[in-house]
């Protein structure tokens, strides 16, 4: 897939973070209170400043993290919809040139980071009760 970095999938943006994400990102100095935030489903998602994701360079136009990004950030454009089937998200311009492959492979990483943030945030939750 090519990207045209037309900051569609940075803007507004609920990623969802696992236990790794966060902990990659901290490890590049960053602290988890400033980039993410935990609903009340108990999962963590990236906190938007000023309509972007926490780690968009406005002047760049770029993602200041985009070696240690989530995985989310890394499987989009492709999704899930409500009956649980693989989609690619209408917003980016550039989703027609994923191949079938690509499709594939990050449909089977987005199934599992979301089972794994599904068990981390049931762990989370359990944890508070």
């Amino acid at each position: 897939m090519r990207c045209s970095h037309c900051q569609k999938c940075c803007q507004d943006t609920k990623m969802e973070l696992c236990k790794a994400d966060i902990s990659r990102l901290e490890r590049r100095g960053h602290k988890a209170a400033d980039f993410c935030e935990i609903g009340i489903d108990g999962i963590p998602r990236l906190r938007n400043v000023d309509g972007h994701c926490h780690f968009f360079d406005r002047e760049k136009k770029r993602c200041k993290e985009y070696a240690s990004r989530p995985l989310g950030c890394c499987i989009y454009p492709v999704n899930l919809d409500e009956d649980g089937d693989l989609v690619l998200d209408e917003l980016c311009p550039e989703a027609d040139t994923l191949s079938e492959d690509e499709m594939i492979e990050k449909g089977a990483r987005l199934i599992r980071l979301l089972a794994t943030i599904d068990s981390e945030a049931a762990a989370r939750i359990r944890r508070q009760t």
